[in-house]
């Protein structure tokens, strides 16, 4: 637990969510940045489709195998520690992020910008849990909080659209990586002065097994999915898949033998709301990366885009998220979860909207940009307040392990929505053409998120 010192200052608390805050803002921007550059990068790295698919897929999976881990270190070694030293490496990664020349090289740094990623997000989560322990001011801090990750997502859309273009003595879409750099190290510096620090709980032993039988499970489903298309599907990619499912029951076996010293309380699934909310989460995040990825791609590649207009196209997307995430802060203690419904509702709707729009080829910016920010209000109004319905039954004791589960959970769906909807775009584009794999898999991200209000629908009331 905290000092209780630091408790009773609400300019500390304050100022606390600030700090942990930049954990969530670099990690969205890190994904959106990269997302709308994606056609720059792969022309500057001469890359493929699947080094494509991996440079977002492998920095999903290092922050996905690490992020329940992160949890557990915090409570084992402190997690200003831990905020600390993820910082750092996602600083350093993101350093070598931009002076990659080869796809490997990416790839490589991909995966450990995403593990620094992991090792700082679930300490900020748990500092939020922590710090505001009244209830409902817990869900202003985390509607703050996700409000900044909606500011990241616009940022990150504007800069990985407009700093591909600039002519600068340092190729344009190395800049979305070493911009990193200040905003990094100022929270470091400023962690390091002024976070709390939590008590150790090294009572505990550490569950490296779990974390070993994990890393392997999401190893197995992640590399086949995003390299099966490519290569045909042979049989070792098959073998992986039936694979990750082997390892993933004994990953739960061992869990529940482990009991107090698991990696993961499986007792947390003991708790309704969190179980509904966890299918929402996967259903609903499998649609959230690959929807950017499947309109940036044909955007550019397909219907000749510039970077700077699909990035700036996409910032009213980002501008409808923050408003309405604002609005569904004051609405959510009133409405529930009707609040995330009615999101749902908006979001399959101008899902519809985006397969008219690009098969009719209205060529309308002023349309497309209406048709973004309604899909962005839509959003807006799921988003910050999916983890607050998901952990709203979790005991503070158990907060860490909790929201490392989510954001694992979270992240590993990210990267299913690169391999499937977004592997399934690439596909159908090879067979024949843009238009045609936009309609496809966007009618799969349509059917997710029918299943995501399906889960909102059967979560208890508050």
């Amino acid at each position: 637990m905290l000092k209780a010192s630091y408790l009773t200052q609400r300019n500390s608390a304050l100022l606390s969510l600030i700090i942990v805050s930049t954990a969530v803002f670099l990690s969205v921007l890190d994904i959106f940045i990269v997302n709308v550059a994606l056609p720059s990068i792969k022309t500057g790295l001469h890359g493929s489709d699947a080094d494509l698919q991996l440079i977002i897929a492998l920095y999903l999976l290092g922050h996905a195998i690490f992020l329940v881990t992160a949890g557990r270190l915090g409570d084992y070694y402190g997690r200003k520690r831990m905020f600390i030293i993820g910082m750092t490496l996602f600083v350093i990664s993101s350093c070598y992020c931009g002076f990659a020349n080869t796809p490997l090289q990416m790839n490589a740094a991909r995966f450990l910008q995403g593990t620094g990623a992991a090792l700082m997000l679930p300490q900020s989560i748990t500092y939020i849990q922590l710090l505001f322990p009244d209830p409902q001011q817990r869900i202003k801090a985390l509607g703050i909080y996700g409000s900044i990750a909606g500011t990241a997502s616009i940022i990150g859309q504007l800069l990985g659209g407009i700093l591909p273009d600039l002519h600068t003595p340092i190729a344009g879409w190395r800049l979305i990586f070493l911009i990193n750099l200040p905003i990094g190290i100022t929270a470091i510096i400023a962690a390091w002065k002024m976070l709390p620090e939590t008590n150790p709980e090294k009572d505990k032993k550490f569950d490296w097994m779990g974390v070993f039988i994990l890393t392997i499970t999401l190893c197995f489903l992640i590399f086949p999915l995003v390299y099966g298309r490519e290569l045909g599907w042979p049989a070792w990619t098959q073998l992986l898949l039936v694979a990750s499912i082997v390892f993933l029951f004994i990953f739960v076996k061992q869990q529940l033998k482990k009991s107090a010293d698991a990696l993961i309380d499986m007792r947390l699934f003991r708790f309704k709301d969190f179980k509904i909310g966890l299918l929402a989460v996967l259903f609903y995040f499998m649609v959230q990366d690959s929807y950017f990825l499947i309109n940036a791609i044909l955007m550019q590649t397909g219907l000749g885009y510039s970077s700077s207009a699909a990035g700036i196209l996409f910032v009213f997307q980002g501008i409808g998220y923050v408003i309405a995430s604002i609005w569904s802060i004051r609405l959510v203690p009133i409405y529930g979860k009707r609040v995330l419904q009615t999101g749902i509702g908006i979001m399959v709707i101008t899902l519809i909207a985006h397969i008219f729009f690009f098969t009719l080829n209205t060529n309308s910016f002023t349309m497309l940009s209406i048709i973004l920010f309604a899909y962005g209000t839509g959003c807006g109004s799921v988003l910050p307040s999916l983890l607050t319905m998901t952990l709203k039954s979790i005991p503070v004791g158990n907060a860490g392990t909790a929201s490392g589960v989510f954001t694992t959970l979270q992240q590993t769906a990210i990267a299913l929505g690169v391999c499937i909807p977004g592997g399934l775009f690439f596909y159908i584009i090879q067979q024949t053409g843009y238009i045609p794999a936009y309609q496809v898999a966007t009618s799969v991200n349509i059917g997710l998120l029918l299943l995501t209000g399906y889960c909102l629908y059967k979560l208890p009331e508050a």
